[in-house]
């Protein structure tokens, strides 16, 4: 079953709210970091406080864990057609419009923007709109998943 092009325009209902938590950043921030040292804005409550932030902040790739948690509902939907053995991560790109913070309570709005055929293959656009509970816009997060082209097993005609 492809991927339903009928779904473009369509936003999913606010995912579940995810509360951002000072281990979770310090952990996403130590496994994303290649050995480099880790911004102690990342960890240490002082130190993200003498910037000027409240709490600690996640590093900027974080807002993927947000935006790939609410994506889930829409791949998991048996209606997108979205085969999710077949799915590879296409692009990513982030647009801050502030820095997460530890103790965020945020939501994601999944907008279906474009879905495309190229090479017998499917691409699939989907923007998360992350923001807090109060409703404050915190990232835009979009991502193409790429849904391969199905395998021809022995037998079957190419």
């Amino acid at each position: 079953m492809p991927v339903d092009p009928s779904a473009v325009g369509r936003a999913l209902p606010p995912s579940p709210v995810y509360e951002v938590g000072r281990e979770a950043l310090r952990e996403f921030a130590e496994a994303t970091a290649a050995g480099a040292p880790v911004h102690p804005a990342h960890t240490d409550p002082e130190a993200a406080r003498a910037l000027g932030h409240p709490d600690v902040i996640a590093p900027p790739t974080f807002a993927v864990v947000v935006a790939q948690r609410a994506e889930a509902a829409f791949v998991a939907d048996p209606a997108s057609g979205v085969d999710f053995a077949r799915v590879v991560h296409g692009e990513q790109r982030l647009t801050h419009h502030r820095p997460i913070v530890a103790g965020d309570r945020l939501v994601a709005v999944v907008h279906v923007d474009a879905v495309r055929a190229m090479a017998g293959n499917e691409l699939v656009t989907l923007r998360s709109e992350i923001g807090t509970e109060a409703g404050e816009r915190v990232c835009t997060a979009t991502s193409m998943l790429v849904v391969r082209a199905p395998v021809a097993t022995a037998g079957e005609a190419s």
